[in-house]
């Protein structure tokens, strides 16, 4: 039997392919080092966020960590949906931002408005050649933003509005940028959403807890029982057409400024 061995042409094609799984090798796990990072960044921000308690700060701090996050991005801005009809902008990284958003308000089209309120994703790579809101469009470019993103924000079916970024050039976003863009925007929501419900909750505690001094003046000051002082409060913001935590509010309120004027007299 003989024994055939590879020609230098053979063996040079054997080494480039032994090579290339090594090359291959290199890419996936340079990719995987990025998307290890950016979890990291993520996870990051994720905790920074959900340390503030202030809806606005909450808000301005997403706009401008999605700006340094997502690759491409210039500026960026942040719409609410309010009662599923209108969309409000809450905050904006800069004075373009500010103006496409208003903008889109103006006109009543654009990638926003689409993104919030159809929960999809809406990409521009180049406003002067997407035909899809022509008033918007060449009016945003004339602004200077040639691409956007827009995201839709949202939890289960609760829809809250849409994360905005925009770039000066043309085609800035790419498919990876985009697809960072919305694992960033799903967190964002979540965070959102919290703080929406911690917000309403301290708001109810609050109401709560007025309303019970009003009570317990109530019955001090006229000699009645719990029912008749909680009926009493009830009857006058139905006379009044105003919120029972509103009129509780000021019967705290004079009965502060009566103490102060009694203690210095």
């Amino acid at each position: 039997m003989s024994d055939q061995r590879p020609d230098g042409d053979d063996r040079r094609q054997e080494t480039r392919s032994r090579g290339r799984p090594r090359s291959h090798s290199r890419q996936d796990t340079s990719t995987a080092r990025n998307e290890a990072a950016d979890a990291a960044r993520l996870g990051e921000l994720v905790r920074e966020l959900e340390s503030l308690d202030d809806i606005d700060e909450l808000l301005e701090v997403i706009v401008h960590a999605a700006v340094g996050m997502v690759p491409g991005a210039e500026e960026g801005s942040m719409s609410e949906l309010r009662q599923r009809r209108t969309v409000v902008h809450r905050a904006a990284s800069g004075a373009v931002a500010k103006l496409v958003d208003a903008l889109m308000t103006e006109i009543g089209e654009g990638p926003c408005l689409d993104a919030a309120f159809g929960d999809r994703v809406i990409r521009v790579d180049d406003m002067t050649a997407d035909g899809r809101w022509p008033t918007f469009t060449a009016r945003a470019a004339e602004a200077g933003v040639r691409s956007m993103l827009s995201f839709p924000l949202y939890v289960q079916d609760n829809d809250l509005g849409a994360l905005n970024l925009y770039a000066a050039t043309p085609n800035a976003f790419t498919d990876e940028a985009e697809h960072l863009g919305l694992i960033f925007a799903t967190h964002a929501a979540i965070t959102i959403a919290g703080a929406q419900r911690l917000g309403q909750l301290q708001g109810a505690l609050a109401s709560r807890e007025v309303i019970g001094q009003a009570v317990g003046i109530l019955i001090e000051r006229h000699g009645i029982d719990t029912a008749r002082a909680f009926a009493t409060l009830v009857r006058y913001s139905q006379d009044t057409n105003r919120k029972l935590r509103d009129v509780a509010a000021d019967i705290v309120r004079s009965a502060l400024a009566r103490n102060e004027r009694g203690s210095k007299g």
